[in-house]
């Protein structure tokens, strides 16, 4: 691999789970042999300043399914389409190709341009391309929805051109969490001139993309199967990036990761296999760096009907998985127990983070009890004399080892379960297309927050699916919790939207609506010869946010 010097970008100041300044810290962990082992957590690393001409990079997931902004989330997007508003190492959030996106009134929000902002081919972002853009994520087929779920519906009055370089945004009632959606890939621009002549090809090999990032995907860049190859956008609003090829090499098994990443034949990955961890911290080609996150690893529910869907079945087999096991057998030490589907690190910069903190802590600990457990799946009235077949993707030692330990707990408790693993490209497939997931009655998965705030995340898996509930597969349908987190989105004030959210948590997290088993760190390996990468956040809880080779 040709390179002209050491460095590509910068690897900036991590999210810290406490939000502290930039500066590596110790945690603990458990080494193969059982012995207790430092980790030192990295909150950032020296920026780069060197061009590069070319890097590899690992999609440890697998092969997208497409780069549609609006249809899919992956590394890959964030260095083809830049967002309105931009994450920051610290969380926070500051301006992109809007120079502001601000509520002007409880329910009218005011997005404005920069004017110098070009997509690939040279043609400006125009308030059209921003409607179009922001229009795709509004629709109910898309991940993003739920963020304008507020959004007026009529598209003639819900979003709409203001001006050459303002949009209007207008709500049926105030929502705390949309300016933070810009900033995640909701807020994703493409050029709408390109995506209606393209139809339902955007975002495929055949269709291509047209955006603004520091990366162009060229027409024939992506080879199915094989790579995906992106060249220097060096017209870029935002500086010209280091890295002048960016080839995204698809490599979901964690054996033949490691072995490529430690013998230098690819540059580096994000979301590395904590089970690689001793060969990793080995002599090798790079080094891992072990930093702060929002990712965990959980299983939830897929089907509405049977026992998945019976809240009693998913607590009893909560109450049979030891997660210091998990911990230690799963994720190598590199990781830490979560009380619930909500991270305290999402809260612990919030200005009411004293009520989350109360709130989370007022959580039931998660213990193991056999016994509690046959009770509660005898008073489920649920017939567990079929099997249930729990997902998993092949190739992900962490998830196969999760569906090993979870297809054992079940079976302590009087519960077969059959672990189905599928392809990456399937295992995707089941996020977005209902029919993918018949017969299937649990998805083992790593989650992660995308944006800052508390309400976005759970929201996808336990409000109705016209409220933003998109991965509510199990029917969860609890008027209180909906009213509360409704009214949480709604509020005027800090300390109000706590309230209601803790409220929220205290019925909907003993529901399992995702069995949360551990918090894991963020793990990137980087080749010795590349000092970083450039990412708006580090932390994996907005893995596409990783912006590599920029500036």
């Amino acid at each position: 691999m040709k390179r002209t010097g050491m460095a590509i970008g910068a690897l900036a100041c991590v999210a810290a789970l406490t939000l502290t300044a930039c500066a590596p810290r110790d945690g603990g962990g458990t080494t193969d042999s059982g012995e207790e082992a430092e980790i030192t957590i990295v909150d950032s690393l020296p920026a780069g300043t060197t061009p590069v001409d070319e890097v590899t990079w690992a999609i440890v997931e697998g092969e997208p399914a497409t780069l549609n902004p609006a249809a899919s989330a992956n590394l890959i997007i964030p260095n083809l389409c830049d967002n309105l508003l931009t994450l920051q190492p610290d969380f926070s959030i500051e301006p992109g190709i809007a120079t502001s996106a601000e509520f002007v009134d409880p329910v009218t929000f005011v997005i404005t341009l920069r004017d110098d902002v070009t997509f690939w081919n040279g043609n400006p972002v125009t308030a059209e391309d921003v409607v179009y853009s922001l229009q795709l994520g509004a629709n109910p087929a898309s991940q993003w929805f739920g963020a304008f779920a507020l959004v007026v519906p009529d598209p003639a009055v819900g979003i709409v051109a203001t001006g050459p370089n303002e949009v209007t945004v207008r709500f049926v009632a105030p929502d705390s969490t949309f300016r933070d959606a810009l900033a995640g890939q909701g807020g994703a621009v493409m050029e709408k001139a390109f995506g209606e002549t393209v139809g339902e090809a955007l975002g495929t090999p055949d269709g291509g993309l047209m955006c603004t990032g520091p990366y162009e995907l060229a027409e024939g860049g992506w080879t199915p199967g094989s790579d995906i190859v992106t060249t220097a956008n060096e017209n870029y609003w935002n500086g010209t990036p280091l890295v002048e090829t960016m080839t995204y090499t698809f490599v979901s098994d964690g054996s033949t990761l490691a072995t490529a990443l430690t013998q230098g034949d690819i540059d580096g990955a994000i979301n590395v296999p904590p089970s690689s961890r001793a060969a990793f911290e080995g002599d090798g080609a790079g080094t891992l760096t072990v930093g702060p996150s929002t990712a965990s690893y959980s299983f939830g529910p897929a089907t509405s009907t049977g026992a998945a869907a019976n809240p009693m079945i998913r607590q009893a087999l909560s109450l049979a998985i030891d997660r210091e096991q998990y911990l230690d057998t799963v994720v190598a030490g590199l990781g830490y127990t979560q009380k619930t589907i909500v991270p305290e690190f999402s809260f612990q910069s919030m200005e009411a983070a004293a009520i989350y903190q109360a709130g989370y802590d007022a959580l039931a600990p998660l213990e193991v009890d056999l016994d509690a457990a046959k009770k509660l799946v005898e008073e489920s009235g649920e017939d567990v004399t079929e099997p249930l077949v729990l997902a998993v993707p092949a190739g992900a030692k962490e998830l196969q080892q999760t569906a090993a330990i979870i297809q054992s707990a079940g079976e302590s408790i009087g519960l077969e379960i059959t672990i189905d693993a599928m392809q990456a490209s399937d295992f995707g497939a089941l996020f977005y297309d209902p029919t993918q997931r018949e017969g299937i009655d649990f998805v083992a998965t790593q989650g992660y927050l995308e944006t800052p705030g508390v309400l976005g995340y759970p929201s996808l898996f336990l409000l109705p699916a016209e409220v933003g509930g998109i991965f509510n597969w199990s029917g969860y349908d609890n008027p209180e919790v909906t009213s509360r987190m409704m009214a949480a989105r709604s509020a005027t004030d800090p300390e109000t939207a706590a309230n209601e959210f803790v409220a929220a948590q205290e019925i909907f997290a003993p529901d399992m609506l995702q069995i949360t088993l551990a918090g894991t760190y963020h793990l990137t390996y980087l080749s010795n010869e590349l000092t970083g990468v450039t990412t708006s956040i580090a932390a994996y809880g907005s893995p596409w946010a990783l912006h590599l080779g920029g500036k």
